[in-house]
């Protein structure tokens, strides 16, 4: 029987969030508080101003445009309390949508302009999100990012920061940022040391540039997963390369309209990658700035792709197997989603 998809199913529905960075996710009205209590100036005093001037649309025209918010968010994510209160609500927001398993990213280097050490930058985030599984029942992970456009000294010194806090916490190393021009091959100091820790790792590529992008971060870097890989079908050769080896990717399919990775969503080739096998998962990239939910991109992709409940669960079921997670953890992470999966469908179908 064909279950109708909706937005309460949707939620509903245990899901993960692979990809999705701390200061693309602050909540407006955190920000505006926050900035008050530590008497920091923005470009706009209530709400609707901040909206106007951080959250993204389908007429930012760039990735770089739609960058420019985080300066702005990251101006009060300098201190432990900040950044204690922006990873806990995060976990609250992503909790009350059901996702059970979520990875959090953020670059420290970005949170040190007063004075905080690269520990305390660690150690804030990773009590916020300790404290929110504690009341809501989430489990968590952190990424720590090095920066495209910036030196690879400062990659260097995040992929060591990463490695002091595995097992920590941590659960992988990123490389963030601008994408264009800015090669990954670049930060291979950082990779290496992160690899050679055993340390899970993931790329940001093929978004700004095209599949060579994405065959770097694979081949030169020794990504795990890749962070988005929109442009992936470039490259047959290198897709089924990547199919066959079970190489995730973190598809963030609003974010993509807004950084114009694409031109229309109906142009994503997310819909290409599924039919295909591929092992493709749906993530926030960043909640507050794209204005998106992960509700809100299943729901979008059902709608544009025309998706079942079958292709739903796939998806879903996606995002688990390609958590940074011990097998184990993993296992019964799987199991318990598949479980409820099942018993969600039954219910709908009874309807």
């Amino acid at each position: 029987m064909k279950i109708k998809i909706t937005e309460e199913l949707i939620r509903r529905l245990p899901k993960t969030d692979l990809h999705v960075h701390l200061d693309g996710s602050l909540r407006l009205e955190s920000l505006l508080e926050m900035a008050q209590e530590q008497e920091v100036s923005l470009p706009a005093e209530d709400i609707e101003g901040l909206r106007e001037i951080i959250v993204c649309d389908e007429n930012t025209q760039s990735l770089e445009e739609y960058l420019r918010g985080f300066h702005i968010v990251n101006l009060v994510l300098q201190t432990k309390e900040g950044l204690f209160r922006a990873a806990y609500e995060l976990a609250e927001d992503a909790a009350k949508e059901n996702t059970r398993y979520m990875e959090v990213r953020y670059a420290p280097v970005l949170h040190s302009l007063k004075g905080l050490s690269d520990d305390e930058i660690v150690e804030s985030v990773l009590e916020g999100l300790a404290e929110a599984e504690k009341n809501f029942g989430i489990k968590t992970g952190l990424i720590i990012c090095g920066i495209r456009n910036m030196e690879s000294e400062i990659s260097l010194k995040m992929a060591e920061l990463a490695v002091r806090y595995k097992n920590r916490g941590v659960v992988a190393f990123d490389l963030a940022g601008g994408e264009f021009q800015n090669p990954a091959i670049v930060h291979k100091e950082a990779y290496d040391l992160a690899k050679a820790h055993n340390l899970f790792v993931t790329t940001h590529a093929g978004e700004a540039e095209g599949a060579e992008s994405i065959k770097q971060a694979l081949h030169d870097c020794g990504a795990h997963r890749i962070g988005h890989g929109t442009r992936l079908f470039e490259d047959p050769d290198l897709l089924n390369y990547v199919n066959d080896l079970r190489i995730p990717l973190e598809v963030c399919l609003i974010s993509n309209l807004h950084t114009k990775a694409v031109d229309s969503l109906a142009a994503h080739p997310f819909k290409g990658y599924l039919d295909k096998g591929l092992r493709v998962s749906l993530n926030t990239d960043n909640r507050v700035i794209s204005d998106t939910t992960l509700t809100k991109e299943y729901l979008t992709a059902a709608e544009c792709f025309e998706l079942d409940f079958a292709q739903i669960e796939r998806i879903i079921l996606n995002g688990f197997k390609s958590a940074f997670l011990p097998y184990n953890e993993k296992r019964e992470l799987i199991q318990a989603a598949t479980d409820e999966i099942k018993a969600i469908k039954q219910e709908f179908i009874q309807r």
